[in-house]
């Protein structure tokens, strides 16, 4: 059996020695570290498991055994032009926000559209980028200092992340990424985390560009929308199917997980599980029974709902609160992207918003108007270039109004819908150090009855929810609000040392 670095447990073993020998058909093989040519389809395999099984660990340590073995990491940011004939890996997340949580585990994860749509570099640049891969000397570049160029180098040595060399050199991402392309090539190995948040299509893009592909999903999770409960892994056959169980660890006692994983228990009951929740608040500060919505929280960490009437509401009273205007956003403000408005014949500007981040779902802070009508600034969460300008169509929803209002809108550009409030659906594949679950629409949907494969819907509905809590979980059990201890910052959003992306310039002749 293969002997990994640290201390597995058995289907954690199995796990590894299962994919170790799906690598090894690939040309792969970990055991003597030795790399051949790609020897064909190795096909999809999928590690699933609950919140707690270990598919984190598992996939970060398959990573370092790759990276050992001298598999090079294609990020999503820089591609050299120069064939090296290496074997490649890509580590991918749905969202950035999904993405940076692997990052922050030191695996250098990237947006599965990074890498179905990859940069174009400015040829003066991309001599830097080439020197950073390790693929040329040092160049001269007019503008640039030596001491810039150190700075860029000691950057990419920390977080390999040749946009993010490029700004700490003091270049913003307008300056050396000249456009988007869809990838042409197929690339090698991919491992997909959050792979319960696929549907079928971005399934099937995957499949071409990747020979072999590793899929990491929690199969009790809410399936994407429009596919009946379905996950694209419960098509696979078993022996391509890894299923971990919940690593029991007296160290890493989790309450948190603790009740996540009782809602398992087909005898349990709503009201039985409330009590559950408030029996574990009394002995452990990281479970918190809240009677109200902490509105100091909600800019950053969005107060998770079932009801868009639910979502709706608490939007509109965090702006009360705040003394917002009715007719502009103020700074600070969150948003969540929910979509882009651009014909086809716009399909390159498309690409540029989207790969700066700006996909669906995606969790934004409103800095303040751009340069021009209809332009905001904004801060992406979870991005590695958070900073973006671009032209947006802001929605802010009224109760019992079907039309939005809308206080800022370009011609065309990325939609956005308030962010103070989320619903748990779009909330998969994101995490947050404290959580507000709005238990009055868990009742609900537990009075509705209603059931998504095989599983009453208020059990997937508090899992997904109480699992995007990292350290502390609010379950919230009165529809009051908190509050403000003071106004929305974004200071701390501007002092980040990222690169400004912006699409103004390109976009003034026409949007």
């Amino acid at each position: 059996m293969t002997q990994p670095l640290i201390q597995f447990s058995d289907d954690q073993a199995t796990a590894y020695d299962s994919v170790t020998q799906l690598l090894r058909q690939a040309g792969v093989d970990l055991d003597d570290g030795l790399l051949h040519p790609p020897r064909g389809d190795a096909g999809v395999m999928a590690v699933i498991g609950k919140a707690g099984s270990g598919k984190t660990l598992l996939l970060a340590e398959l990573y370092k055994a790759l990276e050992q073995a001298g598999v090079e990491v294609v990020s999503g940011d820089y591609e050299s032009r120069k064939k090296t004939g290496k074997r490649t890996l890509a580590i991918l997340a749905p969202t950035n926000k999904a993405a940076s949580v692997l990052r922050l585990r030191g695996v250098p994860a990237t947006t599965i559209h990074r890498i179905l749509y990859t940069p174009v570099y400015d040829p003066e640049f991309e001599r830097i980028a080439e020197w950073l891969a390790g693929n040329g000397d040092e160049p001269e570049i007019e503008g640039l200092t030596p001491e810039a160029l150190a700075r860029a180098a000691a950057f990419y040595e920390r977080n390999k992340s040749i946009p993010g060399a490029l700004a700490a050199a003091g270049l913003r991402g307008s300056d050396f990424i000249t456009g988007w392309k869809r990838r042409e090539e197929p690339l090698d190995v991919g491992f997909v985390d959050e792979a319960s948040m696929l549907d079928d299509r971005q399934f099937e893009d995957l499949k071409e560009i990747f020979p072999t592909l590793l899929l990491f999903g929690d199969p009790a999770q809410l399936a994407p929308v429009n596919q009946s409960g379905a996950m694209v892994f419960d098509g696979l056959p078993e022996p391509r199917k890894l299923v971990l169980s919940r690593i029991h660890r007296q160290e890493a006692d989790n309450p948190i997980l603790d009740l996540a994983h009782a809602l398992a228990d087909p005898q349990l009951g709503f009201e039985d599980f409330e009590r559950m929740v408030e029996d574990t608040a009394r002995r452990d500060p990281r479970v918190v029974w809240g009677q109200r919505v902490e509105v100091d929280l909600m800019a950053r960490s969005p107060v998770l709902v079932w009801r868009n009437a639910t979502r709706i509401r608490l939007i509109n009273a965090f702006r009360s609160v705040h003394g917002a205007p009715e007719d502009a956003l103020i700074e600070g403000e969150p948003l969540i992207c929910d979509g882009i408005e651009l014909p086809l014949k716009h399909r390159k500007k498309r690409l540029d918003l989207e790969a700066r981040g700006l996909i669906k779902g995606a969790q934004v802070i409103y800095l303040g108007p751009g340069r021009k009508p209809g332009f905001s600034r904004l801060h992406v969460m979870g991005a590695e270039d958070p900073q973006v300008s671009a032209a947006s169509i802001v929605k802010i929803e009224k109760p019992d109004e079907e039309e939005p209002f809308i206080p800022y809108a370009a011609r065309m550009g990325a939609t956005f819908l308030h962010g103070a409030a989320v619903t748990i659906h779009k909330a998969q594949g994101s995490q947050w150090e404290t959580a507000q679950v709005f238990a009055p629409d868990i009742y609900a949907a537990a009075r509705m009855g209603r059931v998504e494969a095989g599983q009453p819907l208020w059990k997937r509905l508090a899992y997904v929810a109480i699992t995007r809590a990292q350290e502390r979980l609010i379950w919230v059990v009165r529809n009051r609000l908190a509050k403000p201890s003071g106004p929305l910052r974004v200071d701390d959003l501007r002092a980040a040392p990222v690169a400004a992306l912006t699409l103004e310039a390109e976009e003034e002749a026409t949007i």
